[in-house]
């Protein structure tokens, strides 16, 4: 890649280099941003293979087939290379074309990929059996050399993982359940799911324990909270009782109701009724 921005302007392939960068450093978690700086990167320098590779990287993580396919194209013409062949096959399966897929895994270029390439064009004619419900044929597809073999290359776990998926939509689960152990033996770096669909097939389910446990330990505190407001309340009523002092409140107060008197108080209003009803003696006006 630095040799074909050499090519450039020194400005510009500062440029060019700085937004393919960014398209490498988004293109897994953030490919639609990948997918802006790879655009900025093609309107720099379109006549540069190394660009037009990544931006048909971009479009194809985005699912932008169509696109991806023609920046493919572009990047194999100008540098006569057939690495991109069996993600140009993929693509052909994204547009809906998986016979296209299948004609593209027999030709000649296929023939000229390190085994890397051989294996993922492998993968691609898997899924393109697979795309037409050819399940059984797809198995036939993935059986190979290196699925058989016990060496751990960096393919060895997506190509036992691609097995053992094809295996379980065809109904073979005990198969299936094998295949996706020996995919757990290979996927050091949790590349896969293998994991997760073991514990299914038996049938396993995971709990989060952090939120469960964080659920308890609220529903306890509420407990608690409760309690502790329980026995406040029940210790101001047995004072309010031994005082019998009676708490009244605004009548006009609609939230509030008047608590009952005690039979002393009610007798001492009582009296100051009666002492109410008595004529008045004029003593204010002395």
């Amino acid at each position: 890649m630095r040799q074909e921005l050499l090519s450039l302007p020194k400005g510009l392939a500062e440029e060019v280099s700085k937004n393919l960068v960014m398209v490498a450093r988004l293109i897994d978690d953030e490919p639609e941003q990948a997918y802006a700086y790879s655009r900025i990167a093609l309107r720099l320098a379109s006549r540069v293979a190394a660009v037009r590779e990544a931006a048909g990287f971009a479009a194809y993580a985005t699912q932008k087939y169509s696109e991806a396919l023609a920046e493919f194209r572009a990047a194999k013409r100008m540098t006569g290379s057939v690495e991109l062949w069996p993600v140009m096959a993929d693509c052909e399966r994204g547009l809906g074309r998986p016979e296209r897929a299948l004609a593209m895994a027999g030709e000649p270029e296929v023939q000229k990929l390190d085994k890397a390439g051989q294996v993922e064009m492998r993968l691609v004619a898997a899924g393109a059996r697979r795309d037409q419900g050819q399940l059984e044929a797809a198995i036939v597809t993935l059986q190979s050399p290196e699925l058989a073999s016990s060496s751990v290359q960096p393919w060895t776990a997506r190509l036992r993982y691609a097995y053992a998926d094809a295996l379980l939509a065809a109904g073979r689960e005990d198969e299936a359940r094998e295949w996706f152990g020996k995919t757990l033996e290979a996927d050091k770096d949790g590349a896969t799911d293998a994991s997760d669909r073991l514990a299914e097939l038996d049938g396993v389910e995971f709990v989060d324990a952090a939120v469960d446990l964080s659920d308890i330990d609220v529903d306890e505190d509420e407990d608690e909270d409760d309690e502790e407001e329980g026995e406040d309340a029940a210790e101001i009523a047995a004072a309010e009782r031994a005082t019998d002092v009676a708490e009244y409140y605004d009548e006009d107060d609609e939230e509030y109701e008047p608590l009952e008197q005690s039979e002393a108080d009610s007798e001492a209003d009582s009296d100051a009724d009666v002492e109410d009803d008595e004529p008045d003696t004029g003593r204010d006006k002395a």
